[in-house]
């Protein structure tokens, strides 16, 4: 069983920064494909960003592209997510996802985390 935790959601105003972070359990981290998404409210969950379990293989949405960067460090079982040029688009919660099962971009996923709020003002 993998448990999955985010840190350093928060309020920032738009063009900042914030950085998320999210620490797995399980031994089988390394090997897990994993990805980030948001929920605004009354909108779906949407893809953001993931990468491969070595971390080589990055995927992002078009809407962050650029702006925000996913990576991981597996010594450490922890997947973070920086974001620059945060709009007030991106206000939403955020939730780590561990091992998808065919497709990073879907939200077919094995694992998810409890989520962190990100709020930007404009």
């Amino acid at each position: 069983q993998v448990q999955l935790g985010e840190s350093g959601g928060g309020l920032v105003q738009a063009g900042g920064s914030l950085r998320l972070s999210c620490a797995a359990s399980g031994r089988t981290f390394s090997y897990n494909g994993m990805g980030w998404f948001r929920q605004a409210p009354g909108k779906e969950r949407e893809f953001v960003a993931a990468n491969t379990g070595s971390g080589s293989v990055t995927y992002y949405a078009d809407s962050v592209k650029g702006r925000f960067t996913i990576s991981r460090d597996n010594a450490k079982n922890t997947v973070s997510l920086q974001m620059n040029s945060l709009k007030p688009e991106d206000t939403a919660v955020y939730y780590c996802a561990g091992r998808w099962r065919t497709n990073p971009t879907d939200r077919q996923y094995d694992y998810w985390g409890q989520g962190t709020q990100v709020t930007v003002s404009s």
